[in-house]
């Protein structure tokens, strides 16, 4: 019996109540028989007929998971977050979570078929489901290339409300994570890690990112600010004064946070300057 605090318990609970019986026993057989498959065989037929099937059998609303659900996936997986899921999402997780691990190659070279062959949809649902599938050592290139997407939806799938890049990428792409947030408009706090991965590269990449804004006179989202605080030497300081100094208030609050969490022995001087810390969290400013 699956251990009911698994993420694999969570999406069968889940499932189970917004699945019609027969289609839930229709999903469960498939894991059941994929489970015990043979990935350089029938099994691999197995997952590409079913993850298709899936969008004929299950349908596309909400997966909606209330506070308790989310609270038991944060204990079950630490960081994930399936709120904005959908039910055939959560359903393709479902499969994905039951695929053999014994045969890391036969593993990998299936996941890669299905991406290769996955719409817009199933491809969304795959990198969703990254944080449960097996072997995780396996899919930090899979993690990069969504990032490299160009579909936005793509990018989002792995970057936001997603524990696997934070685990997984190197500081060269959980960079190109970050800064491609930003590119894109795609809100920072919801990228999970993001301040554990801060690095100092990445402040000086965010601040060059910041100049080419100001000198285009386009907007610098204020949680850009976010990464560059901790690791902020003097000409980023000099950048978080001049965003201060900003008419948006939004703008001057997310310049006052990030150097509430900055040692650079300035910081505290023009946070005075500046009339303290607003009272606000950074996802009031996304």
């Amino acid at each position: 019996m699956e251990n009911p605090a698994t993420p694999v318990a969570l999406l069968e609970r889940w499932l189970s109540t917004a699945l019609a019986t027969d289609v839930a026993g229709w999903l469960g057989d498939r894991c059941a028989t994929l489970a015990s498959s043979d990935l350089a065989g029938d099994g691999a037929r197995l997952l590409f007929t079913t993850y298709g099937l899936i969008a004929r059998r299950v349908p596309r609303h909400d997966l909606a998971p209330d506070a308790d659900a989310l609270a038991a996936a944060a204990r079950a997986r630490p960081g994930w977050d399936p709120s904005r899921w959908t039910v055939d999402q959560a359903a393709r997780a479902r499969l994905l979570a039951a695929l053999p691990a014994r045969d890391a190659p036969a593993l990998r070279a299936a996941i890669d078929r299905l991406a290769a062959c996955a719409d817009l949809h199933e491809l969304i649902a795959l990198h969703h489901a990254l944080p449960l599938l097996p072997r995780p050592e396996l899919w930090a290139a899979r993690a990069a290339e969504g990032v490299r997407s160009n579909i936005k939806a793509v990018f989002d799938a792995v970057a936001l409300d997603n524990p696997y890049p934070a685990e997984a990428l190197d500081e060269v792409a959980w960079n190109q994570l970050a800064l491609k947030a930003l590119f894109v408009a795609s809100p920072l706090h919801r990228i999970v890690g993001f301040d554990r991965r801060a690095n100092p590269r990445l402040a000086r990449m965010l601040c060059d990112y910041a100049h080419e804004r100001w000198a285009a006179k386009r907007a610098i989202s204020p949680e850009l600010w976010r990464g560059v605080g901790p690791f902020a030497d003097d000409a980023m300081l000099a950048d978080l004064a001049r965003a201060l100094g900003e008419g948006d208030p939004r703008q001057r609050a997310g310049a006052a946070l990030a150097l509430r969490s900055s040692p650079h022995p300035g910081a505290a001087a023009l946070l005075a300057q500046a009339g303290g810390v607003p009272n606000l969290p950074w996802t009031a400013l996304a």
